[in-house]
């Protein structure tokens, strides 16, 4: 009877991670938009139509959708005499069910590969700051330090409570040795070709490093390569399609994000 409720319960566990994974990237969308900006920008605080942001957290939680644009389309819709159907857009954040259908994936994953482990819920909860982290590179090749910096603190602190539940599979110290040599050596990487590695992406790798790290070294150089190997791969893509040169500069984060996700995945099954 303990055998059957074992193979059943990670069962449960994916469907509930594969929710809140949903729930989550429903949300990334609105905060993707206000931190897509170039880096002498401020944080959007209006939608596209300069109706102020309000909600939960000042406006940073919340659908990608404006109420006021809403209303004027209602209003627009009620009068509209021109050809053919009224307009019917007022949503802000383009591919929100693709964002949450990822989000919700990505956390089913990790649900499935580390089973009912207490790390599982670090994972969960750092997953959709990955996947915004990854959405706004894409979109302005930016990592804001306001993500980046509280992702390698948050794995830390989480991991280190993690290290004193019963049952865990890895090793706080490997984590925090992990944070530092892959920042150190994404520093370094930094120095030698500050065109090709942005400092954004070197803070990035602390969190990165961290995560892996609680694995153990063999993970931590298997998810950093896969993040190379994704970024190569897209960039050759790129060339060979002719939408892009030597020199053209890519978002390496969403691919470092890849690989990592890639790397904890194989980890935390292995483990």
């Amino acid at each position: 009877m303990d055998l059957e409720l074992w193979s059943v319960r990670p069962l449960w566990l994916t469907v509930l991670a594969a929710l809140w994974g949903a729930a989550a990237g429903l949300l990334v969308p609105r905060a993707a938009y206000r931190f897509a900006v170039e880096p002498d920008e401020a944080w959007r605080t209006r939608c596209p139509d300069g109706h102020v942001l309000t909600g939960a957290a000042g406006g940073w939680l919340g659908l990608a959708r404006c109420p006021d644009c809403a209303q004027d389309l209602r209003d627009l819709r009620t009068s509209w005499s021109g050809p053919g159907d009224a307009p019917t857009a007022y949503r802000y954040g383009s591919g929100t069910p693709l964002v949450a259908l990822a989000t919700a994936g990505a956390c089913a994953g990790l649900a499935l590969a580390t089973g009912a482990r207490p790390e599982l819920a670090v994972w969960l909860l750092l997953a959709p700051l990955g996947v915004l982290l990854a959405v706004v590179d894409f979109r302005v090749q930016r990592l804001p330090d306001v993500l980046t910096l509280p992702l390698a603190g948050l794995a830390l602190v989480l991991l280190g409570v993690m290290a004193l539940v019963p049952e865990h599979a890895g090793q706080w110290p490997a984590a925090l040795f992990g944070s530092l040599v892959l920042g150190g050596a994404y520093f370094l990487l930094f120095l030698v070709n500050p065109n090709g590695m942005g400092f954004g992406d070197v803070k990035l790798a602390l969190g990165i490093g961290a995560v892996l790290g609680w694995y153990g070294w063999g993970t931590l150089v298997l998810g950093t390569f896969a993040g190379f190997l994704f970024g190569g791969l897209y960039g050759l893509g790129l060339v060979l399609m002719r939408r892009a040169g030597r020199k053209t500069s890519i978002p390496f984060g969403p691919f470092l994000i890849a690989g990592a996700y890639v790397g904890l995945l194989i980890g935390a099954y292995a483990a």
